[in-house]
Order: structure tokens, then sequence, then C-alpha cells
């Protein structure tokens, strides 16, 4: 039986899923972004935009404790980064779905294996539980007829959607999607889009969603957030933005 415990990512439930304070982002000694100060709440959706090599996927790194804090203060949910401990890594990205733009499936097994192979990873061990719970995500993203099809025998938007699948298998409190609408043509981007929404309609789970399209962010708009000039800012979606200048 996997372990179920309690679901919660934060000790107090009034306080925000992720705090940044002044936070420095470096890659080896490079500083990438400097002083970086934002709070993201319990099922809040933020886009994260800015031109290539801005610092965007620094954050996600950061965030996912691929990249260690370089100075400042740093939370999500429970895990202070700044503190963090290597064998606690592990179970900070159980409590986060991830969804690349280049799927990351695994090309020897089939949709359902590459599923069943995350939940044997993350300590599930009931075959029956872990089957149920293949069954349902599938049926969440619209893949229920998919299971046994290999990766190369699906379209991008069908991996993708595995791959979202796959980043809900243990009902995250915290989604981030880097890119994933990069690789497929603007009528798939819709699609999976109108996936996320519904998903976050649904789940409630926050999600942070790394994008260079600005028509999704004009057509879907959110709480937007800018990588520039080594820093992080929000942009104020209330008045016109000219999102050529910033992606």
């Amino acid at each position: 039986m996997k372990e179920r415990g309690s679901n919660s990512f934060i000790l107090n439930g009034d306080e925000p899923l992720i705090e940044f304070r002044g936070a420095d982002i470096a890659n080896d000694t490079n500083l990438v972004l400097g002083n970086v100060s934002f709070t993201l709440g319990c099922g809040e959706f933020a886009y994260l935009v800015g031109k290539v090599g801005s610092g965007k996927s620094s954050i996600i790194k950061t965030i996912i404790a691929e990249l260690p804090l370089a100075s400042g203060f740093a939370r999500v949910g429970e895990f202070n980064l700044a503190k963090l401990k290597r064998k606690q890594i592990p179970f900070l990205r159980r409590k986060i779905g991830v969804v690349f733009q280049d799927f990351q499936l695994l090309m020897d097994r089939s949709a359902e294996q590459n599923l069943l192979f995350v939940l044997e990873a993350t300590g599930w061990k009931n075959r029956r539980e872990m089957n149920e719970k293949v069954e349902q995500v599938l049926h969440m993203v619209g893949m229920d007829t998919k299971a046994h099809k290999m990766p190369h025998q699906l379209s991008g938007g069908e991996q993708q959607r595995i791959a979202i699948a796959r980043a809900l298998l243990n009902d995250p409190q915290l989604i981030l999607a880097d890119e994933p609408t990069g690789n497929l043509d603007p009528d798939t981007a819709t699609e999976i889009m109108d996936l996320f929404t519904k998903i976050h309609r649904e789940q409630s789970p926050a999600v942070i969603m790394v994008t260079h399209n600005r028509d999704l962010v004009k057509r879907y708009p959110a709480r937007t957030m800018i990588c520039e000039n080594e820093t992080l800012s929000e942009l104020n979606m209330e008045i016109e933005v000219d999102f050529s200048e910033i992606f």
C-alpha cells in the first residue's frame, strides 16, 4: 500500500505555496537572476515569460531543487530551499507535477507503462491501486483508449497529454509547465491549453507556466511575471501590454 499521509504541501493553510524573498539564482558561479521576490498562492495560475536565456527555466529548476539557491530565502510548500538536504529533494519533487516541452516519455514503454513506472518510483506498491490511478489520469487527459500505444505511435499533442497525465499521478498541489506547447502546432497548442485550464478549474493545483506563446497569454489571460534585466517583475495586466517587446 502506498503511504498516503497528509496531502498538505504547507504547514499553515494561510501561507502562500511558494515564497521567494531577495533570492539570487545562479548557474554555477554565474548570476542568472538577482533579488527575486514573489509569492504564489494555493490554486493560483501564473505565466512566466521573457526572452530566451532570461532565467525562466532557472526559476523552475530552483523550485524543484535542481539548481541550489545562491542566497536569500525561498520556500516551496514546507521545504526551505536554502536549507534543503539532498535526501529531502525526492520528497519535494513528489509534491510537484512537471510538464516539459519535449515530453520526456520513455520511448521503449507504452503510455500506460510510462505512468506505472512513475508510480513505482514514487513508492506505490498496490497494483490494483496503481492501475486505477493510471486509468483515472488517462481519463482526465482524454487518452483512455491510447493506454497501450507506444510514444512513437502518438502525435505530439497526444504525447503531451500523456506527459500531463504523468504530472497528475501524485495529485500535486503545484504543476510546473515549461513551454508545454512549444513543440506543437497552433491548433494542438490551443487544445493543450484548454486541457490545462480544465485541470486548473477542476483540480485546483497552483500552476506556473513558462511560455513564449503570446497568443495563448492573450487568449487565456492570467497573472504574468517576466524575467528581464537579470530580475523578476510582474506585468500589470490591467493595461495593454505589447508582448512583442517581451518575448
